[in-house]
């Protein structure tokens, strides 16, 4: 086997060393510009580009850019890092599978499957936070899995990942068409499915900032939906719904005693599991993004402690409320899946009582929201690809950057798996997209198990190369034993879902098609690894051969160690306001 080299497999253009608290270094301060240095990466060419070819609008703009690979826009806000954070990939899981989730486990299954996975996502982000924070590789935290556990696993990591998200993209394009038919519009879905496929093109003409900008605005609506909603579970709950409606007077937690807090027993709460992880899927988006921020040092620790909020505020609670406003027996929840809208659990609660309008409303949101993943498909497969482009995972054009900061063939790749959202308009359409759901349904669970077995392992190379957590600019909160749980909780969950595969609900007898439609993320990921051996002929990597300094980010440890100091001057009820602000 050829020894894997870690620097050469794992350097960018731009620097390869890094300041430990003791040392000093005549570079820019970490939280100024110095992030561009450590991503090779320079804006001054797009900075003097007309307005109209900066946002691609412009035959120059497709034009090749000059530079260092990866050299993509250092634009994105800490604002849309926040929103990104927060609401960005609340999507179709959280607002249209959560039904068939409540159908499947009742409403005590739906909030303890939720919570164990929000504790897993909630360690996952954290030890994502520590890794970018440190090594700012532009492109794909699927470089970590290459650097501290396995050349080829990374590379699995890596177009699992990608095809993951090119998969997902077509699903929310059918979803999105499905959600317009709440209206009765009379209008073919495929014509939809057309007009949202064109407006994700639209969106990724103006590359980065477009899909910020998208995300910002798209995730504040979603925020206040589900804050507007919740605001309406509490008046529904305490009877001050219409009178004559079926929330007229108390209601308190009844759905809880009849039909029963859970349904199908134990089984029912392992069917949830995978509701719930694609419900979380797209959080570690965050990390992808901040590479593409202006200063991403600065803006990711804090884009990372929102989404403790994300997940308690905006996900629990969301779901209390949904399972004490509706019976989890409720025949309209039945065959809910991702794709009927008219399942929805909120929309359902909207309906029963009896405020005009607010269904219709919540429907706009869920439309809005799943067009807003497959927006995050496209630049998230597409940031990705690039990425092994330019680690030679990938074919090289795929690393082509033009004038105006787009991975331009990346792109196009991504959205030319559009079209197989017209599929579904011919009868055996719900036959291929059972097993395109199939694909990208736990995909998601090892991309983050490979985030805390990198952040687990990181930490072990990182003291054997004789370094202390005090040279860690950001560290995650519960530390290495976060990662650990992290990585159970996720075990917990394949083994959970495996039980499913092979004893689906309602008693059906076992069948392979019923187990490779729960399970088929397993074998897809076992050949991208077998193929990655195959490409780079590198396995596992010993904790000697880990290189921890290349592309470590320059950090100014004069200003973050003030700012450590001012935080521990603080007062006790300060110190915890700050760990989750």
């Amino acid at each position: 086997m050829a020894e894997f080299d870690s620097k050469k497999d794992l350097e960018y253009s731009g620097f390869s060393k890094s300041s430990s608290p003791d040392e000093k270094h005549d570079v820019a301060p970490a939280y100024e510009d110095s992030d561009k240095l450590s991503l090779g990466r320079d804006n001054s060419e797009w900075n003097q580009l007309g307005f109209w070819t900066r946002n691609g609008c412009t035959i120059e703009s497709f034009k090749r850019r000059k530079g260092p690979i990866g050299n993509l826009n250092a634009t994105m806000k800490p604002r849309h890092l926040h929103m990104i954070a927060i609401g960005g990939s609340i999507g179709a899981g959280l607002f249209v599978g959560s039904g068939a989730a409540l159908s499947n486990g009742g409403p005590a299954a739906l909030l303890i499957a939720f919570g164990i996975i929000g504790i897993m996502i909630f360690n996952v982000v954290y030890a994502l936070g520590e890794l970018a924070v440190m090594f700012p590789v532009s492109g794909g935290f699927y470089t970590y899995s290459t650097r501290f556990i396995d050349p080829s696993w990374g590379f699995a990591m890596g177009w699992n990942y990608v095809f993951q998200w090119a998969i997902v993209l077509p699903l929310e394009l059918t979803v999105a068409g499905l959600t317009v038919e709440y209206w009765q519009s009379g209008v073919s879905i495929g014509v939809w499915i057309t007009i949202f496929w064109f407006a994700i093109i639209a969106i990724n003409v103006f590359g980065t900032l477009g899909y910020a900008e998208e995300e910002f605005w798209s995730s504040l609506l979603k925020l206040i939906a589900i804050v507007l909603f919740m605001i309406i579970g509490v008046v529904l709950c305490a009877g001050g719904g219409p009178a004559g409606g079926k929330y007229d007077e108390y209601w308190g937690a009844r759905t809880f005693y009849n039909p029963g807090a859970f349904a199908n027993g134990f089984k029912g709460l392992c069917a949830v599991f995978v509701t719930a992880a694609f419900a979380f899927s797209g959080t570690e988006l965050v990390g992808l993004a901040a590479a593409e921020a202006a200063n991403p040092a600065k803006a990711l620790p804090g884009a990372i402690k929102q989404v403790f909020w994300r997940i308690t505020l905006f996900y629990i609670l969301s779901l209390l409320f949904v399972g004490l406003l509706v019976e989890h027996t409720d025949e309209r929840l039945l065959g809910s899946g991702l794709s009927d809208s008219q399942a929805s659990p909120f929309v359902i609660a909207a309906k029963d009582a009896g405020l005009v309008g607010f269904d219709s409303f919540m429907n706009v949101v869920i439309m809005v929201s799943v067009i807003s993943i497959g927006n995050s498909g496209v630049f998230g497969g597409s940031r990705t690809l690039t990425a092994l482009a330019e680690q030679g995972y990938a074919p090289k054009f795929f690393a082509y950057i033009d004038k105006s900061g787009r991975p331009l063939f990346s792109t196009i790749f991504v959205l030319m798996f559009s079209p197989i959202a017209y599929v579904g308009l011919s009868s055996s359409g719900e036959i291929v997209f059972a097993w395109l759901q199939a694909l990208s349904g736990l995909a998601a669970l090892f991309t983050w198990g490979s985030i805390c077995l990198s952040h687990i392992r990181f930490r072990g190379a990182w003291k054997y190369h004789g370094h202390t957590l005090d040279e860690i600019p950001f560290t995650a909160i519960f530390g290495v034993w976060g990662s650990w749980v992290g990585l159970t909780l996720i075990f917990i969950v394949l083994v959970a879902q495996f039980a499913v595969a092979l004893y689906p609900l309602g008693g059906d007898p076992p069948s392979a098609e019923a187990f490779f439609q729960a399970y088929l993320a397993l074998p897809i990921v076992l050949i991208f690894w077998a193929g990655g051996f195959i490409w780079k002929r590198a396995g596992w990597l010993r904790t000697q051969q880990m290189d921890v300094d290349t592309n470590r980010r320059v950090v100014d440890w004069e200003r973050i160690n003030g700012e450590k100091a001012r935080v521990a001057a603080m007062p006790a009820w300060r110190r915890i306001m700050h760990m989750f602000f």
